[in-house]
């Protein structure tokens, strides 16, 4: 079984006294069921799982359902003998999105307390916006995506201990051995190849074959077109174009969203689009702002859009297929630019924060800007996948300008070297798990 950090939350929910339900929102294959499943047998007596997808493939008992009286209904009808006390008792409702009613039913089933509930879902904030009533105050929504760069090194054997120390000597500027800076960082490139979804990293893990590793990433980037498709016939056409064409976007030196080639003018031309592939978290949003000062999100401008894939390994099976020598050799002829940049949207996004960048045409592009809510402050990242990891005029200038009252600013890269200079702090790209709000 898998390490997942969100495991702790669940557990602190399961044995905390909150009412609200917990409902668990995420991309499809990131492990939500899995973790939801066995964590909630440690805890409860009696468990019951509902799989809405299936229901809406075979019986249909929950499709009509509105009313406590024909959930009730239809519930027990599934699991009658399973169904003990409040307290003894949970319900796992998952991928909850297949029938939009049963979010407005969750505040009753809160109220009535007959018994304990945990929700999962994908695509929930599209689902939310077709309720005719949001069930404001009866849940607590919690965002899961795939495996981060240290839940993969605690499923390659790391411990804590290593972990912790590895910390320390990055944030107290201390020389990391280069034994070690090679360590990390060969196991750096082989979460770029096989990335952070559970079943491609299970599958890694236990057989070590990248052709078997690669037939997963395949399976689920057809998954997610076939899911696409039932989502609206009018764009899901456009969704899975905009999808097919994200690595060539990446591909390239601005990286954002052309809209030109996706046979429109305008941002405006795809909302509906982008909101489907951010919203069932199988693409990344970074939104480009057009003043960079805190708080990032009051000059927002959303024609400017980039979109990253939500995995390194979805993404480096579409640029390199099986052959693994560009990534682990790193060799000088090849771009891996988009994959870094893909790692670091992962981390941060995992780790609660907001994606924005900045392009000025005299002053060049920085990568990521993140608020820094202790110093009411924005960090830029820039982002080195090269050995020219010192020229970067764009953040350079960017440090320089006064009005941005940059106080910390960040180049990440291959180098093992730790130090700060002209502003900027120099460190390994591992680094950025650490980084959290």
């Amino acid at each position: 079984m898998l390490k997942r950090k969100i495991e702790t939350a669940i557990e602190e929910y399961f044995r905390g006294d909150n009412d609200k339900i917990l409902v668990i929102d995420g991309a499809r294959q990131v492990g939500k069921s899995f973790i939801i499943r066995e964590t909630a047998k440690r805890y409860f007596k009696n468990y019951v799982e509902i799989n809405m997808v299936e229901d809406s493939e075979g019986d249909k008992l929950f499709k009509d359902t509105s009313s406590l009286s024909s959930f009730y209904l239809s519930l027990g009808a599934v699991a009658g003998e399973k169904l003990g006390a409040y307290d003894d008792t949970l319900v796992f409702l998952d991928e909850i999105q297949v029938y939009p009613q049963l979010l407005t039913l969750l505040k009753f089933l809160k109220s009535d307390k007959r018994y304990r509930y945990i929700v999962s879902g994908s695509q929930l904030g599209i689902t939310l916006s077709l309720t005719t009533s949001i069930p404001m105050g009866a849940v607590d929504i919690m965002e899961m995506y795939p495996l981060d760069f240290e839940e993969f090194l605690w499923a390659n054997g790391i411990k804590e201990d290593f972990i912790t120390s590895l910390r320390q000597c990055l944030f107290h500027d201390m020389n990391i051995p280069e034994g070690v800076h090679n360590t990390v960082m060969r196991l750096f490139r082989q979460y770029l190849l096989i990335g952070g979804l559970p079943e491609p990293v299970s599958e890694y893990i236990q057989s070590e074959n990248i052709v078997r590793v690669r037939k997963l990433h395949d399976e689920i980037r057809r998954f997610y077109e076939i899911d696409a498709s039932k989502y609206d016939k009018e764009h899901k056409l456009r969704i899975a174009d905009i999808y097919r064409h994200l690595p060539s976007f990446m591909e390239q030196k601005k990286k954002r969203i052309v809209f030109k080639d996706l046979g429109g003018r305008r941002a405006s031309d795809f909302l509906e689009e982008f909101d489907y592939l951010v919203a069932s978290g199988i693409a990344l949003e970074v939104d480009a702002v057009s003043n960079p000062v805190y708080p990032l999100s009051m000059s927002e401008v959303k024609n400017l859009l980039k979109l990253y894939m939500n995995d390194t390994g979805l993404l480096s099976s579409i640029l390199f297929g099986r052959n693994i020598k560009a990534v682990m050799s790193d060799e000088c002829s090849v771009n891996l630019g988009s994959l870094y940049e893909t790692a670091v949207a992962m981390e941060l996004k995992a780790h609660g924060y907001h994606l924005y960048y900045y392009d000025n045409k005299a002053k060049g592009e920085v990568d990521f800007l993140i608020n820094d809510e202790e110093s009411l402050s924005i960090i830029p990242l820039e982002i080195k996948s090269g050995r020219d990891y010192k020229i970067h005029s764009a953040i350079s200038s960017f440090v320089s300008n006064a009005d941005y009252n940059t106080k910390t600013a960040y180049v990440l890269s291959n180098s093992s070297s730790i130090e700060t200079k002209g502003g900027i702090t120099y460190l390994p790209i591992y680094a950025v798990m650490f980084f959290s709000r």
